[in-house]
């Protein structure tokens, strides 16, 4: 199973994507494909942002502005969620004594 999709393969797998609104996503950077001497190619996570790139302009009837809000908020979404999971993981490390006084901290916050 490959990991890197090529424009064709994408416009195939995302059957409501032209090959003309592939091109205006890219430009809009509304998604960031890997540009390399063979040429442009798309991991699967480019593939589900173009599903939602194609709900939300489609079905929600967004315009591209509106769309890169969205996407940039649930992008800070994904962030903050990898920066708490992280935070947790450090916490776990911990003695179990300062472990239990940031919980109480937390708690009392």
């Amino acid at each position: 199973m490959t990991n890197r999709y090529s424009e064709d393969e994408v416009i195939m797998t995302v059957t409501r994507l032209t090959r003309a609104q592939l091109d205006r996503y890219i430009d809009a950077q509304l998604v960031r494909p890997l540009r390399a001497e063979e040429g442009v190619f798309f991991s699967k996570v480019d593939i589900a942002r173009l599903e939602l790139v194609c709900d939300l302009s489609e079905d929600l009837d967004l315009d591209e502005i509106a769309v890169g809000i969205v996407l940039s908020l649930i992008d800070q979404l994904h962030e903050a969620r990898r920066d708490l999971t992280q935070l947790a993981d450090v916490i776990e490390t911990l003695p179990k004594d300062l472990r239990r006084r940031i919980d109480t901290a937390l708690r009392q916050s």
